[in-house]
């Protein structure tokens, strides 16, 4: 499978191959769908916490005697049936993280590159190359490229510069190869790869041929 190769300035240099088992694959959407599904429950702090009617303050008391008042029987004022009592099967603090086996973390991300590169929201770029963190430099590099919508940014761990001049641009996201994962792919309507950070990329998902 072909794609172009551009320049920082948004000119075509050549063509290139891509490694077909990562990006020419038929799309899995229900895994892509369960992997972001999993990433977003584990993203969740699970810290919400309401008080039982044994943990809220006060209550020990019974109201008044079981008969002969006329009322309905109570045994504390912290009942769930109270003004200021506990409240029933209310949260509690929890774990929602769910476990993805490995192999479907990599289908998912290779379904999810393959439909990028199938509906040609897959920009390859040869480099980014900043002297120093420059966010106005890298507004206009996403410009030259004709990018004006939300877009993921995929760079290696040593452009340092390159994440520090992306990061704060509104509608761009950036992530190192080794970051790479399902959501931040699904998120955007463009996705930008430089050269090395694809070639880390598909050494990583690249299925050995029998």
């Amino acid at each position: 499978m072909k794609t172009v190769l551009f320049g920082a300035n948004g000119k075509k240099i050549k063509d290139i191959d891509l490694e077909s088992s990562v990006f020419g694959i038929e799309a899995n959407i229900a895994v892509v769908h369960q992997v972001v599904k999993a990433q977003m429950a584990g993203a969740r702090s699970g810290t919400a916490d309401t008080k039982t009617r044994a943990e809220v303050r006060g209550g020990g008391k019974k109201p008044w005697k079981q008969k002969g008042t006329g009322r309905a029987r109570a045994g504390s004022i912290r009942s769930p049936l109270w003004k200021g009592g506990g409240t029933t099967f209310g949260p509690t603090p929890r774990d929602y993280s769910q476990k993805v086996p490995r192999k479907i973390g990599k289908l998912a991300l290779r379904s999810v590159l393959s439909a990028k590169a199938k509906s040609e929201s897959l920009v390859i770029v040869e480099k980014l190359v900043f002297e120093k963190p420059d966010t106005k430099a890298a507004a206009k590099l996403l410009s030259d490229m004709k990018i004006q919508e939300r877009v993921t940014v995929v760079v290696t761990d040593e452009d340092v510069n390159a994440m520090k001049s992306i990061r704060n641009l509104p509608l761009a996201r950036v992530i190192t190869s080794s970051q790479l994962n399902s959501y931040d792919l699904v998120d955007c309507a463009k996705l930008v790869i430089t050269k090395e950070a694809l070639d880390k990329v598909t050494g990583v998902l690249a299925v050995a041929k029998s």
